[in-house]
């Protein structure tokens, strides 16, 4: 990774050795490395997938961006697609996954589903956009887009990469970020950032012991 011109930098080099030294910012050695070698984490959920399995065959060829090697785990990857429909029942474990991935960590909503719920938006099963639980860095449209579309996609995350520095990043500062929530399956999704408004609002018409109250009147019985 160099500078196309050594004479825009503060620091002079030489004449004699300007063709063999250039001269260049940590932040953009980084971000080269990184933008050039990212690891996705396949999630293909419905017809979505079979898009992004044929952005891998020889025909497109995402090895050229350094992205063929698809990982299973998400502790050895940098970026997750979320490929197809979203149901309520598999976002919980999309959040899950997406906690266990290492900073810093991006995330691609690939297709209509994927971004906002696509036609299936209003079914009872269906969540309307994985945004709304993990943040989305990239916004695939189409149902399905074609792997041209994908590819696009993830060439518009690396130009991201490029242009993020490493003291201004979110991950670089001091302190852990807090963890996304996983939403919990009953009789809907719930957020566990919730629970006390849940109860409140479900219980205001009802007179119902709590399970410290049973417990407590169970021992004066006794």
């Amino acid at each position: 990774m160099t500078d196309q011109n050594p004479q825009s930098s503060n620091i002079e080099i030489p004449l004699e050795i300007q063709n063999q030294v250039s001269v260049t910012s940590l932040d953009k050695i980084y971000a080269w490395s990184r933008m050039n070698s990212m690891w996705p984490m396949m999630f293909g959920l419905a017809c979505c997938a079979i898009e992004m399995i044929v952005l891998a065959a020889s025909r497109f060829d995402i090895a050229r961006f350094g992205m063929e090697v698809m990982r299973p785990s998400p502790r050895q990857s940098d970026f997750l697609i979320v490929s197809g429909t979203v149901t309520k029942k598999m976002i919980p474990q999309i959040v899950r996954l997406y906690n266990q991935m290492p900073e810093p960590k991006y995330v691609v909503a690939m297709g209509a589903c994927a971004s906002g719920g696509g036609p299936f938006k209003e079914g009872y099963s269906v969540v309307s956009g994985v945004d709304k639980f993990i943040p989305v860095d990239v916004y695939i449209p189409g149902c399905p887009p074609t792997p041209q579309a994908l590819l696009n996609g993830l060439i518009a995350l690396q130009k991201k990469v490029q242009k993020e520095q490493i003291k201004s990043s979110e991950w670089y500062a001091k302190g852990a970020e807090a963890a996304a929530p996983v939403p919990v399956l009953g009789p809907d999704l719930m957020d566990p950032r919730k629970y006390k408004l849940i109860y409140k609002e479900t219980h205001k018409c009802v007179d119902i012991e709590t399970p410290v109250e049973t417990e407590q009147k169970e021992g004066q019985d006794e």
